[in-house]
C-alpha cells in the first residue's frame, strides 16, 4: 500500500504544540490507534511506536513510515545511536510529512540495550548530542529527545544536568522527561514503568535550572486535572498507558487544555466516527480487530461495558459480518 504523506498546511513545525501528547507505546500506538485518538482530540500531539533505524533503512521504509495526514500533528520516534543512520531516517520522516522526529533515550528493555538504543544512551551524553546534531543538520522539522531522569549507576541530579546540557548544546530545545530512573538490569520494561519511584520534583528542578528549554513531563499522569496542575510547572504533559486504556479522556483535552469551543464528542459519536475508516480497512483485506482492539477502552464504567468489550474482542473473530457486530456494540454506547 502506498505511503500516505499528504501535507497539512495548517500544521507547520513552528505551530506544533506539545502542551498535551500521547506517548509512543510499542505494539499500541500504531496508525489505527492514532487515527482513532485523533477523532477524540484535534490538538493532541501523537507519537508513533518506536521504529529502529535498521527497520527503516534495511526493510520496507514505506511500511514503517506509513500514516494518514488525518493523524497530524504527528511525531516519529526513532530508536538508534548511529548519527548518519538517524539523519537518513529523519530525512525520510520529513519527506513523508511527519511534524517532528523524536529520539528514544528512555526504553530500558534488554533487546534495545544490546543495540545501543534507548535508556542506556543516558550513559553516553555526547553520543546523544552527536545524534541530535546529525538529525538537525538533515531536516528542518523539530528534533526532540525523550529520556529518563537517570539510569542505575548514573542517577545523580548532576549527571542528569550534564546529559541535558550536553544535548542542549547540540541544538535540542525540547526534552520529554519520564520522571523515573530506568533500572537496566533485573526489571522488565513494565516493571520499569512502575517500580522506580516517580520524582516529579527532579523534573521540576530541571525546568527551573533550564528555563530556556521546553520540558514535557511524562510518567504516572492519569487525569486532566493532574495535567492542568503539572502545566503550572511544565511546558507540556505526555500521557502513556492511561490514554490507551481510557481513551475517552482525550475527548475533553481540546476544551480543557487548549480552550477549544467545539462540542465534546459522546462515546457513541467517537465510535461512529470510525465506521468509514473500518469499512475501508476491511475492503483492503484487513481485519476489524486491527482497529477495534484500540477502541475497547470506550467501554468502561457503565452497565453493558463488559458486553461491549466482549463483542469487539471475542465475538468479532466469529462474525461473518463484522460491521453489523460493530453497529451492535455501538448501540451499547447510546447516551454515553
Amino acid at each position: 500500500m502506498p505511503l500516505e504523506s499528504a501535507s497539512n498546511p495548517a500544521i507547520t513545525p513552528s505551530t506544533v504544540s506539545r502542551r498535551f501528547s500521547v506517548a509512543p507505546m510499542m505494539d499500541w500506538t500504531d496508525r489505527h490507534c492514532r487515527f482513532f485518538l485523533r477523532q477524540l482530540s484535534q490538538h493532541a500531539l501523537l507519537y508513533t511506536e518506536m521504529v529502529t533505524t535498521g527497520a527503516i533503512l534495511h526493510n520496507d521504509s514505506a511500511r514503517f513510515l506509513r500514516h494518514s495526514a488525518a493523524e497530524y500533528p504527528l511525531a516519529l520516534q526513532l530508536g538508534g545511536s548511529v548519527p548518519v543512520e538517524l539523519a537518513a531516517c529523519a530525512k525520510l520522516a520529513q519527506d513523508a510529512g511527519y511534524n517532528e522526529v523524536n529520539l528514544n533515550v528512555g526504553c530500558p528493555s534488554d533487546r534495545v540495550q544490546n543495540n545501543m538504543i534507548g535508556a542506556c544512551l543516558m550513559g553516553h551524553p555526547q553520543l546523544v548530542a552527536d545524534c541530535v546534531k546529525a538529525m538537525q543538520d538533515a531536516v528542518s522539522i523539530p528534533v526532540t529527545v525523550k529520556h529518563r531522569i537517570g539510569i542505575n549507576g548514573r542517577d545523580s541530579y548532576a549527571e542528569l544536568c550534564d546529559f541535558v546540557g550536553t544535548v542542549r548544546d547540540a541544538g535540542c530545545r525540547s526534552f520529554t522527561v519520564h520522571a523515573r530512573i530506568a533500572i537496566l538490569e533485573g526489571l522488565s520494561p513494565k516493571e520499569n514503568r512502575e517500580v522506580p519511584p516517580l520524582r516529579y520534583d527532579i523534573a521540576a528542578q530541571l525546568k527551573q535550572d533550564f528555563p530556556d528549554l521546553e520540558i514535557i513531563l511524562n510518567g504516572g499522569i492519569k487525569t486532566l486535572e493532574q495535567c492542568q496542575q503539572h502545566l503550572q510547572t511544565f511546558d507540556g504533559v505526555m500521557l502513556g498507558r492511561e490514554a490507551y486504556h481510557n481513551p475517552y479522556l482525550l475527548a475533553q483535552v481540546d476544551q480543557q487544555l487548549f480552550g477549544a469551543t467545539r462540542p465534546v464528542l459522546s462515546r457513541l459519536e467517537a465510535m461512529q466516527s470510525m465506521r468509514g475508516y473500518i469499512a475501508a480497512h476491511l475492503a483492503e483485506g484487513g481485519s476489524m480487530h486491527h482497529i477495534t482492539r484500540h477502541m475497547l477502552g470506550l467501554g468502561q464504567g457503565f452497565n453493558g461495558a463488559r458486553r461491549f468489550r466482549q463483542l469487539l474482542s471475542v465475538d468479532i473473530h466469529k462474525s461473518d459480518d463484522p460491521l453489523a457486530l460493530f453497529d451492535q456494540a455501538a448501540q451499547l454506547l447510546q447516551g454515553r
